[in-house]
């Protein structure tokens, strides 16, 4: 008896780990901000180890396929790509990952090339001509999270956790009792007013001072922490595919607004350069037809929406299909938890700025953490989060309303609607100056 009671006791003791940062969501944006911790936590002159776990509900995911890039036949990739800005390639860079990415797959595009279906405008971006090699790079999200979680597997600091889904979470006030002066020696985790213990369905408890909420738009934590959103549906869902046309896309992203929602060819690093990885939103309702059709079928629709602009599409990958919405968090933080990425805010994809906004989400948050802690504050004093949530909400909700504009803009069918879009789209294409400054403001958008 006794000795199943210390076997009962050691694993109780397994089960409660105790951490300064928990990151609930190992995706792009939640390993990101792990990796920047690490990293930052390695260039400053903190004396006690930072202690971050970065849990995910799912399995680690596979290393992409990256030994077809010759064989155009059996060539694949991830469908979910990343259009990264400067800004975005800029965290990977200073995190030493860069070149590492670039000798995988990455696909800079020098061209944008965006115009009205039903109109006879367009409008042209070329890097050349605001001085810059590229406009951007196109990254499945499989080699950027791949990249990541092997970082992270080389930082001590960082406990990966795969498989632990957070099923409740209960946060407590702390009651220090220490004299006044001993309170300044304190370590920063000793100093903290709050913790916050998640309790997953397997029975592991895990707690910490601060938890980061990177689970996505439908956020478990955000749901547990009563956060509250404003949102709406769109009523529309996004198909995403790899397609390989006929024709080379040109290192080219071109996209057409069509009554029926945005359809955008993004073009993937591959020898043939015939391979576009399609985002095509459509009414929910069209969305499920296209999904229903045959692949041979699929391509017929999708070279008529396309207009054949890189000739036909001869093959199709499996597809996917995603609802979509608009949400934006009232507030992204609630006491000692926070919020980033899609777990703060959702966009249309048309543009491609959901995963780029969370990028810089974890890149802020993380400044600002580690900015605490050299001034011997602690992890979730609420001025460092009140802080980050400044900086950062005021962006999105500038991106967002951009997005939100562009969408309703070229979703209108009225005629008088239909001819002023493409009046200017035709007058900014022609004035140089503000085309280009439209294209600097968006590679290099923080």
């Amino acid at each position: 008896m006794k000795s199943q009671n210390r076997q009962q006791a050691a694993d109780s003791k397994q089960q409660q780990q105790v951490f300064d940062i928990i990151v609930v969501g190992g995706g792009l944006v939640g390993a990101c901000f792990a990796a920047l911790l690490a990293q930052g936590h390695k260039h400053t002159k903190i004396q006690s180890p930072l202690r971050i776990a970065l849990i995910d509900a799912g399995k680690e995911p596979p290393l992409p396929a990256l030994n077809q890039k010759s064989d155009p036949e059996k060539a694949q990739f991830d469908p979910r790509v990343v259009a990264l800005t400067h800004a975005s390639q800029a965290v990977f860079s200073a995190l030493g990952l860069w070149e590492g990415i670039q000798s995988q797959r990455a696909c800079a595009y020098t061209h944008m090339h965006v115009w009205d279906h039903d109109g006879t405008a367009a409008i042209e971006f070329s890097a050349e001509d605001i001085q810059q090699e590229q406009l951007g790079h196109i990254v499945e999200n499989s080699i950027l999270q791949s990249a990541l979680l092997t970082y992270l597997a080389d930082q001590s600091c960082v406990t990966v956790l795969s498989g632990l889904a957070v099923d409740s979470l209960e946060t407590k006030a702390l009651q220090i009792e220490a004299p006044e002066m001993r309170f300044a020696e304190l370590k920063s985790s000793e100093k903290s007013a709050t913790i916050t213990t998640l309790h997953c369905k397997d029975g592991t408890q895990l707690s910490a001072d601060l938890v980061v909420a990177a689970d996505g738009g439908q956020s478990t934590i955000r749901k547990l922490a009563n956060i509250n959103t404003r949102e709406w549906n769109y009523h529309h869902k996004a198909i995403v595919a790899t397609v390989r046309s006929s024709q080379s896309h040109q290192l080219t992203a071109w996209q057409s607004f069509l009554p029926s929602g945005p359809l955008a060819f993004l073009p993937l690093d591959h020898p043939s350069q015939t391979y576009c990885s399609v985002v095509w939103s459509l009414d929910s309702e069209k969305a499920d037809e296209m999904m229903a059709l045959n692949d041979d079928d699929f391509c017929h629709a999708i070279n008529r929406a396309f207009q054949t602009r890189l000739g036909e599409t001869v093959s199709v990958s499996q597809r996917y299909s995603f609802p979509l919405h608009q949400r934006h968090a009232i507030d992204y933080v609630s006491d000692n938890i926070v919020l980033i990425g899609d777990a703060a805010h959702t966009i249309h994809p048309l543009a491609g700025q959901g995963a780029n906004l969370g990028l810089l989400d974890a890149q802020a948050l993380a400044q600002e953490v580690m900015r605490g802690l050299e001034r011997d504050l602690p992890i979730n004093e609420p001025s460092i989060l009140r802080r980050y949530q400044r900086q950062r909400k005021a962006n999105n909700i500038e991106v967002m309303l951009l997005m939100e504009g562009l969408k309703r803009l070229f979703g209108s069918k009225h005629i008088a609607v239909r001819w002023l879009r493409n009046v200017g789209l035709k007058r900014v294409n022609g004035f140089a100056l503000l085309k280009n400054w439209l294209a600097k403001k968006a590679v290099k958008h923080r």
